[in-house]
């Protein structure tokens, strides 16, 4: 009897001899696995990628190619493409982003395909979403590129900051979205609602239910902000720390999948998650890096930019945007094997212009060479021209190690460039300076001497107040004046 019981609940286990029977579920017709369970997987959401050119207003990248990577975007949420439809107009619909006609092509397309989801490569208004959703029907979900990179931030954010700061992205992007949800119950008491008495079954609870979740989002919202000042507050005592320190910070940045945990992998041995899709980290890594010399840096790993980010990521992401600003040199990863690689380098900028650090030194990582075609001579002459235009780019493979120490290289080569050129004399009993010499500047002559060890080279300005009084004493431009720690008369010092 329990065996019956058990048999007849469904999606439960069959007995043995029913294993591999099909049975129908919901209309649908299922054949149970080796283990006689009913697959209860959830659906995967069928798409149709809809795509507009506005006329006299190129993107960075073409519509094509644009629609390319909308796809890429579509299946790291997990969806199913199956079809795209694009379109040429002078302007956006006002009302449903694309023309009548187009409209009428998109919903036999949806009907033919079997899709449930529509997503947009542009962000649509609210109005312009409300119609689409009218005009489509109830079961097609409406999307835009913005919600749809919202999506996978909210998958891929793992750190309480990194949820904190999607969160409070989503609820920006949706407060102004709230319609439709809450229809059945906007009837509002108040004034002449339903006529001079209001009547019966129309008098509401004083508000619609609609204003009430907006004041509750307008609330999360307000504390979201206030945790995430809390957490910027935190992120400026660590960089005052770090400050103080003489430590370089080297901030990778680039485009989404352009393998930058990749690289900082391969640098540091770190385990950052490295997968083929677009946004897989969102959370910072730090990591510390020997670079050649000797003198060690912090390489952090940012989160990925891509073409029209939306403006509420950039917002919410500030704290952590603003390791950029902190960071004494960028490594600019850029995957150079893809085609559209230039308008990426170019989208990566504008972000980096928009935070205000378009100022600071990069050096850029022409990564994934093991993918090009020695044969190909459109691909060769793209990367002479690359060497040519980009600053200091070095040919790297994050993924087979080739060129690393190149970068590390010119890493510290550029790093250097901006220190202070220092020569001092050390006494023996303070080697822990001699140490930080070493361990913190590049050291290009090193002398053991009677009175200490003699070390000419390069330190960053942190450094500076440490080291100077033990700077040697010169005559012409450039000295600077010191003071001996053990009360000794002041001398003159070199510095540059």
């Amino acid at each position: 009897m329990a065996e019956d019981r058990h048999v007849r609940r469904p999606g439960a286990l069959t007995r043995p001899d029913a294993f591999g029977e099909s049975i129908v579920v919901d209309g649908s017709q299922v054949v149970r696995d080796d283990r006689g369970l009913i697959p209860t997987d959830q659906p995967r959401e069928i798409a149709v990628l809809v795509g507009l050119e506005i006329t006299g207003r190129p993107g960075l990248l073409s519509l094509e190619d644009s629609l390319n990577e909308l796809e890429q975007l579509a299946h790291t949420a997990g969806l199913e493409v199956r079809g795209r439809l694009t379109q040429r107009l002078r302007h956006p619909n006002p009302a449903t982003f694309i023309g009548p006609g187009k409209l009428e092509e998109l919903k036999a397309a949806v009907a033919e395909l079997g899709a449930n989801v529509v997503v947009f490569d542009e962000e649509l208004s609210p109005r312009q979403q409300r119609e689409l959703e009218k005009a489509l029907g109830d079961g097609i979900k409406v999307l835009d590129r913005t919600a749809l990179i919202l999506d996978i931030f909210a998958r891929h954010a793992h750190t309480r900051e990194g949820a904190v700061q999607v969160e409070l992205a989503q609820y920006e992007y949706r407060l102004p979205r709230l319609t439709r949800a809450w229809t059945h119950l906007a009837r509002q008491a108040g004034g002449r609602a339903g006529g001079a008495t209001g009547g019966v079954g129309v008098r509401g609870p004083g508000e619609t239910q609609l204003e009430v979740d907006r004041r509750e989002i307008r609330r999360r919202i307000a504390h979201l902000r206030r945790e995430l000042a809390e957490i910027r507050k935190h992120r400026e005592q660590y960089r005052q720390r770090r400050r103080t320190a003489p430590t370089p910070v080297v901030a990778i940045v680039g485009y989404t999948n352009a393998g930058k945990s990749t690289l900082l992998n391969a640098l540091s041995r770190a385990d950052v998650l490295v997968e083929d899709q677009l946004f897989a980290t969102l959370d910072p890594t730090t990591r510390r890096v020997a670079l050649p010399h000797g003198q060690v840096a912090l390489f952090t790993d940012t989160v990925g930019f891509i073409q029209k980010l939306p403006t509420t990521l950039v917002a919410a992401f500030r704290a952590t945007l603003e390791e950029i600003a902190e960071a004494d040199l960028l490594v600019h990863v850029v995957d150079i094997s893809h085609p559209n690689a230039d308008e990426q380098v170019a989208a990566v900028e504008e972000v980096l212009e928009e935070l205000g650090v378009g100022h600071k030194p990069v050096v850029t990582g022409l990564n994934k060479v093991d993918r090009l075609d020695p044969q190909d001579e459109a691909v060769q002459r793209r990367l002479v021209q690359a060497l040519q235009d980009y600053p200091h780019p070095v040919l790297v493979s994050a993924r087979t190690g080739q060129g690393l120490d190149d970068l590390l290289a010119k890493v510290e080569e550029v790093l250097a460039a901006q220190m202070a050129s220092l020569e001092v004399l050390i006494p023996y009993h303070r080697g822990d300076l001699a140490a930080l010499f070493h361990e913190h500047g590049q050291v290009d002559a090193e002398e053991f001497t009677e009175e200490g060890t003699r070390i000419r080279g390069r330190v960053p300005s942190t450094l500076l107040g440490t080291l100077l009084p033990y700077a040697v004493p010169s005559s012409g431009p450039g000295q600077a004046e010191a003071r001996c720690p053990e009360g000794g008369a002041r001398a003159p010092g070199k510095v540059s």
